[in-house]
Protein backbone atom coordinates (compact mmCIF):
# COMPACT_ATOMS: atom_id res chain seq x y z
CA UNK A 1 0.00 0.00 0.00
CA UNK A 2 1.33 3.44 -0.96
CA UNK A 3 0.09 6.38 1.35
CA UNK A 4 0.78 9.97 0.83
CA UNK A 5 0.24 12.09 3.46
CA UNK A 6 -0.37 15.91 1.97
CA UNK A 7 -0.50 19.15 4.23
CA UNK A 8 -2.38 21.79 2.36
CA UNK A 9 -1.72 24.99 2.04
CA UNK A 10 -2.46 27.62 -0.71
CA UNK A 11 -1.16 25.17 -3.30
CA UNK A 12 -2.89 22.45 -5.69
CA UNK A 13 -0.43 21.39 -8.67
CA UNK A 14 2.30 20.88 -6.27
CA UNK A 15 0.49 18.65 -4.15
CA UNK A 16 -0.67 15.98 -6.82
CA UNK A 17 1.09 16.87 -10.72
CA UNK A 18 4.15 15.28 -9.27
CA UNK A 19 2.51 11.95 -8.50
CA UNK A 20 0.33 12.09 -11.73
CA UNK A 21 3.52 12.91 -14.17
CA UNK A 22 5.70 10.45 -12.15
CA UNK A 23 3.16 8.20 -12.64
CA UNK A 24 3.28 7.00 -8.68
CA UNK A 25 0.89 4.24 -7.07
CA UNK A 26 -1.53 5.98 -4.94
CA UNK A 27 -3.81 3.64 -3.02
CA UNK A 28 -4.36 6.18 0.44
CA UNK A 29 -4.13 9.49 0.74
CA UNK A 30 -4.57 11.54 4.06
CA UNK A 31 -5.09 15.81 3.55
CA UNK A 32 -4.40 17.99 6.12
CA UNK A 33 -6.19 21.10 6.44
CA UNK A 34 -5.74 23.97 9.02
CA UNK A 35 -8.19 25.86 10.70
CA UNK A 36 -5.97 29.05 11.69
CA UNK A 37 -5.87 32.07 9.86
CA UNK A 38 -8.43 34.58 8.50
CA UNK A 39 -11.71 33.16 7.80
CA UNK A 40 -11.11 33.83 3.96
CA UNK A 41 -7.41 31.57 4.23
CA UNK A 42 -9.05 28.85 6.33
CA UNK A 43 -11.77 28.72 3.43
CA UNK A 44 -9.79 28.81 1.02
CA UNK A 45 -7.94 26.34 2.43
CA UNK A 46 -10.44 24.38 2.60
CA UNK A 47 -12.03 24.45 -0.72
CA UNK A 48 -8.01 23.26 -2.03
CA UNK A 49 -8.62 20.43 0.13
CA UNK A 50 -12.04 19.82 -1.33
CA UNK A 51 -11.03 19.48 -4.81
CA UNK A 52 -8.13 17.50 -3.39
CA UNK A 53 -9.58 15.01 -2.60
CA UNK A 54 -12.16 14.61 -5.64
CA UNK A 55 -9.15 14.59 -7.61
CA UNK A 56 -7.12 12.18 -6.27
CA UNK A 57 -9.86 9.96 -6.07
CA UNK A 58 -11.17 10.65 -9.44
CA UNK A 59 -7.68 10.60 -11.06
CA UNK A 60 -5.60 8.00 -9.70
CA UNK A 61 -8.56 6.23 -7.87
CA UNK A 62 -7.07 6.65 -4.60
CA UNK A 63 -9.27 6.10 -0.47
CA UNK A 64 -9.07 9.66 0.55
CA UNK A 65 -9.28 10.74 4.25
CA UNK A 66 -9.10 14.72 5.01
CA UNK A 67 -7.82 15.96 8.97
CA UNK A 68 -8.22 19.16 10.40
CA UNK A 69 -4.97 20.93 12.32
CA UNK A 70 -6.46 23.13 14.61
CA UNK A 71 -3.12 25.16 15.30
CA UNK A 72 -0.85 24.94 12.07
CA UNK A 73 0.94 26.91 14.27
CA UNK A 74 1.72 24.77 17.53
CA UNK A 75 5.06 22.96 16.44
CA UNK A 76 4.73 20.21 18.88
CA UNK A 77 1.27 19.52 18.65
CA UNK A 78 2.13 19.35 15.17
CA UNK A 79 5.37 16.64 15.72
CA UNK A 80 3.02 14.61 18.11
CA UNK A 81 0.16 14.02 15.14
CA UNK A 82 2.73 13.32 12.82
CA UNK A 83 4.60 11.12 14.58
CA UNK A 84 1.54 9.51 15.48
CA UNK A 85 0.15 9.26 11.99
CA UNK A 86 2.97 8.20 9.91
CA UNK A 87 3.19 5.12 12.53
CA UNK A 88 -0.41 4.67 12.00
CA UNK A 89 -0.13 4.48 8.55
CA UNK A 90 2.97 2.16 8.61
CA UNK A 91 1.06 -0.26 10.66
CA UNK A 92 -1.76 -0.07 8.55
CA UNK A 93 0.07 -2.12 6.08
CA UNK A 94 1.45 -4.38 8.52
CA UNK A 95 -1.50 -5.35 9.78
CA UNK A 96 -3.18 -6.36 6.19
CA UNK A 97 -0.60 -8.07 5.75
CA UNK A 98 1.76 -6.24 3.22
CA UNK A 99 4.14 -4.02 3.32
CA UNK A 100 2.90 0.00 3.26
CA UNK A 101 5.03 2.59 2.00
CA UNK A 102 4.46 6.37 3.40
CA UNK A 103 5.31 9.15 1.12
CA UNK A 104 5.17 13.05 3.42
CA UNK A 105 5.02 16.11 1.10
CA UNK A 106 5.94 19.11 2.49
CA UNK A 107 5.55 21.30 -0.11
CA UNK A 108 2.85 23.35 1.14
CA UNK A 109 0.81 24.37 4.67
CA UNK A 110 3.18 26.73 7.35
CA UNK A 111 6.62 25.90 7.91
CA UNK A 112 5.56 24.91 11.33
CA UNK A 113 3.69 21.94 9.93
CA UNK A 114 6.04 20.79 6.94
CA UNK A 115 9.42 20.99 9.68
CA UNK A 116 7.40 18.68 11.91
CA UNK A 117 6.70 16.37 9.55
CA UNK A 118 9.93 16.23 8.08
CA UNK A 119 11.45 15.89 11.25
CA UNK A 120 8.93 13.23 13.00
CA UNK A 121 9.33 11.49 9.72
CA UNK A 122 12.58 11.76 9.78
CA UNK A 123 12.92 10.74 14.11
CA UNK A 124 10.73 7.53 12.99
CA UNK A 125 13.53 6.00 10.09
CA UNK A 126 15.97 6.66 12.82
CA UNK A 127 13.77 5.30 15.31
CA UNK A 128 12.41 2.20 13.21
CA UNK A 129 15.73 1.12 11.20
CA UNK A 130 13.24 -1.73 9.80
CA UNK A 131 11.18 0.93 8.10
CA UNK A 132 13.61 3.26 6.94
CA UNK A 133 13.15 2.34 3.50
CA UNK A 134 9.40 2.27 3.95
CA UNK A 135 9.28 6.22 4.75
CA UNK A 136 9.49 9.00 2.04
CA UNK A 137 9.45 12.56 2.81
CA UNK A 138 9.48 14.85 -0.74
CA UNK A 139 9.13 18.57 -1.74
CA UNK A 140 8.49 19.90 -5.69
CA UNK A 141 10.01 23.12 -6.44
CA UNK A 142 7.03 24.85 -8.61
CA UNK A 143 7.26 26.02 -12.08
CA UNK A 144 6.85 29.48 -11.40
CA UNK A 145 5.18 31.51 -8.65
CA UNK A 146 2.12 33.72 -9.06
CA UNK A 147 2.82 37.03 -6.49
CA UNK A 148 4.98 38.43 -8.98
CA UNK A 149 2.69 37.93 -11.70
CA UNK A 150 -0.43 39.34 -9.72
CA UNK A 151 1.09 42.46 -8.72
CA UNK A 152 2.65 43.11 -11.90
CA UNK A 153 -1.12 43.05 -13.00
CA UNK A 154 -2.21 45.08 -10.32
CA UNK A 155 0.13 47.36 -11.47
CA UNK A 156 -1.40 47.45 -14.70
CA UNK A 157 -4.41 47.92 -13.44
CA UNK A 158 -3.76 51.17 -11.28
CA UNK A 159 -2.46 52.47 -14.72
CA UNK A 160 -5.58 52.21 -16.18
CA UNK A 161 -8.10 53.27 -13.28
CA UNK A 162 -5.74 56.27 -13.24
CA UNK A 163 -6.85 56.96 -16.86
CA UNK A 164 -10.45 56.34 -15.89
CA UNK A 165 -10.49 58.43 -13.18
CA UNK A 166 -9.55 61.39 -15.72
CA UNK A 167 -12.70 60.54 -17.88
CA UNK A 168 -15.05 59.19 -14.98
CA UNK A 169 -16.41 60.90 -12.09
CA UNK A 170 -17.06 58.14 -9.67
CA UNK A 171 -15.68 57.62 -6.27
CA UNK A 172 -15.27 54.14 -6.46
CA UNK A 173 -12.56 54.58 -9.37
CA UNK A 174 -10.45 56.77 -6.68
CA UNK A 175 -11.09 54.46 -4.06
CA UNK A 176 -10.25 51.05 -5.56
CA UNK A 177 -7.34 53.15 -7.18
CA UNK A 178 -5.86 54.33 -3.82
CA UNK A 179 -6.61 50.67 -2.23
CA UNK A 180 -4.21 49.04 -4.90
CA UNK A 181 -1.80 51.97 -4.56
CA UNK A 182 -1.11 50.96 -0.86
CA UNK A 183 -1.64 47.05 -1.48
CA UNK A 184 1.09 47.59 -4.20
CA UNK A 185 3.26 49.61 -2.02
CA UNK A 186 3.31 47.29 0.84
CA UNK A 187 4.36 44.79 -1.43
CA UNK A 188 7.28 46.31 -3.01
CA UNK A 189 8.24 47.32 0.43
CA UNK A 190 7.87 44.39 2.34
CA UNK A 191 7.17 41.09 -0.08
CA UNK A 192 4.60 38.69 0.28
CA UNK A 193 4.09 38.93 4.02
CA UNK A 194 3.80 41.68 6.51
CA UNK A 195 4.29 41.94 9.97
CA UNK A 196 6.34 39.00 12.92
CA UNK A 197 2.91 37.21 14.36
CA UNK A 198 3.49 36.54 18.55
CA UNK A 199 2.97 32.70 18.94
CA UNK A 200 2.52 31.83 22.70
CA UNK A 201 4.56 35.42 24.36
CA UNK A 202 7.16 35.05 21.75
CA UNK A 203 8.06 35.98 17.40
CA UNK A 204 10.17 33.31 17.79
CA UNK A 205 8.94 29.57 16.95
CA UNK A 206 11.79 27.15 17.76
CA UNK A 207 11.93 24.08 15.71
CA UNK A 208 14.01 21.25 17.29
CA UNK A 209 16.24 19.24 15.53
CA UNK A 210 14.99 15.15 16.71
CA UNK A 211 17.16 12.31 15.77
CA UNK A 212 15.33 10.07 18.30
CA UNK A 213 17.32 6.74 18.79
CA UNK A 214 16.63 3.57 20.23
CA UNK A 215 15.35 4.03 24.28
CA UNK A 216 16.31 1.24 26.43
CA UNK A 217 13.31 0.28 29.03
CA UNK A 218 15.21 1.54 31.71
CA UNK A 219 15.76 4.86 29.99
CA UNK A 220 12.18 5.15 29.06
CA UNK A 221 11.37 4.65 32.64
CA UNK A 222 13.18 7.51 33.26
CA UNK A 223 11.72 9.98 30.64
CA UNK A 224 8.47 9.22 31.50
CA UNK A 225 8.75 9.80 35.30
CA UNK A 226 10.07 13.51 34.10
CA UNK A 227 7.49 13.91 32.05
CA UNK A 228 4.68 13.58 34.37
CA UNK A 229 6.86 15.44 37.45
CA UNK A 230 8.47 17.98 35.43
CA UNK A 231 11.54 19.24 37.19
CA UNK A 232 13.89 17.20 40.04
CA UNK A 233 16.08 19.29 42.07
CA UNK A 234 18.92 16.55 42.01
CA UNK A 235 19.52 12.87 39.98
CA UNK A 236 19.34 11.88 44.08
CA UNK A 237 15.51 12.95 44.14
CA UNK A 238 14.41 11.59 40.73
CA UNK A 239 16.52 8.28 41.90
CA UNK A 240 14.57 8.31 45.04
CA UNK A 241 10.87 9.40 42.79
CA UNK A 242 11.84 6.23 40.73
CA UNK A 243 12.27 3.35 43.64
CA UNK A 244 9.51 4.25 45.27
CA UNK A 245 7.35 3.93 41.43
CA UNK A 246 9.67 0.68 41.15
CA UNK A 247 9.15 -1.06 44.43
CA UNK A 248 12.81 -0.72 44.59
CA UNK A 249 15.09 -0.33 47.69
CA UNK A 250 17.20 2.84 47.24
CA UNK A 251 20.65 1.75 47.54
CA UNK A 252 24.05 3.40 46.53
CA UNK A 253 24.07 0.75 43.78
CA UNK A 254 20.13 1.47 42.37
CA UNK A 255 21.30 5.58 42.37
CA UNK A 256 24.38 4.81 40.28
CA UNK A 257 22.32 2.79 38.00
CA UNK A 258 19.91 6.22 37.90
CA UNK A 259 23.27 8.42 37.37
CA UNK A 260 24.80 6.41 34.85
CA UNK A 261 20.99 6.32 32.60
CA UNK A 262 20.65 9.77 33.08
CA UNK A 263 24.38 10.64 31.33
CA UNK A 264 23.14 8.59 28.35
CA UNK A 265 20.23 10.10 28.01
CA UNK A 266 21.38 13.83 28.20
CA UNK A 267 23.50 16.46 26.68
CA UNK A 268 26.64 14.45 25.61
CA UNK A 269 24.69 11.48 25.26
CA UNK A 270 21.08 10.73 23.47
CA UNK A 271 20.01 15.06 24.34
CA UNK A 272 16.45 14.01 25.94
CA UNK A 273 17.41 15.28 29.04
CA UNK A 274 18.94 18.59 30.40
CA UNK A 275 20.59 19.93 33.67
CA UNK A 276 21.51 22.75 35.49
CA UNK A 277 24.06 23.45 38.27
CA UNK A 278 22.40 23.95 41.43
CA UNK A 279 24.87 23.94 44.38
CA UNK A 280 26.65 20.55 44.58
CA UNK A 281 23.43 19.06 42.95
CA UNK A 282 21.82 19.61 38.68
CA UNK A 283 17.98 20.46 38.00
CA UNK A 284 17.60 17.48 36.19
CA UNK A 285 14.08 17.97 33.51
CA UNK A 286 13.17 16.97 30.04
CA UNK A 287 14.86 18.66 27.07
CA UNK A 288 12.53 20.06 23.98
CA UNK A 289 13.58 17.05 22.21
CA UNK A 290 13.13 15.17 24.96
CA UNK A 291 9.42 16.64 25.94
CA UNK A 292 8.70 15.92 22.04
CA UNK A 293 9.68 11.79 22.36
CA UNK A 294 7.62 11.68 25.87
CA UNK A 295 4.63 13.33 23.65
CA UNK A 296 5.40 10.93 20.73
CA UNK A 297 5.26 8.02 22.94
CA UNK A 298 2.51 8.89 25.37
CA UNK A 299 0.31 5.77 23.98
CA UNK A 300 3.54 3.31 24.62
CA UNK A 301 4.35 4.06 28.43
CA UNK A 302 6.15 0.97 29.86
CA UNK A 303 5.18 -0.99 33.29
CA UNK A 304 6.63 0.33 36.04
CA UNK A 305 8.88 -2.32 36.33
CA UNK A 306 13.19 -2.76 35.92
CA UNK A 307 13.75 -3.56 32.23
CA UNK A 308 17.00 -2.02 32.26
Amino acid sequence: MQTHIVPVGFDYDRLIAPLVRERLDVDRVVLLEGAVGSEANVEYSRNLAEKLEKDFTNLLGAETERIVIEDVYDYDVAFERAYSLIMTELDRGRDDGEASEVWVNISAMPRTVSFAFATAAHSIMVERQEDRDRIHTYYTVPEKYLETELAEELRRQIDLLSDLREDVADDRVTERLESARNLLDEFDERGTTIGAKEIDGSHVVELPVASFSNVKPFEEIILFTLGEHGEFESVSELAQELSRELGEEYTDSFRSKVIYNVDRLGPGGKGYIEQEEHGKSYRTRLSRIGELWVRAHADSVPERSDGA
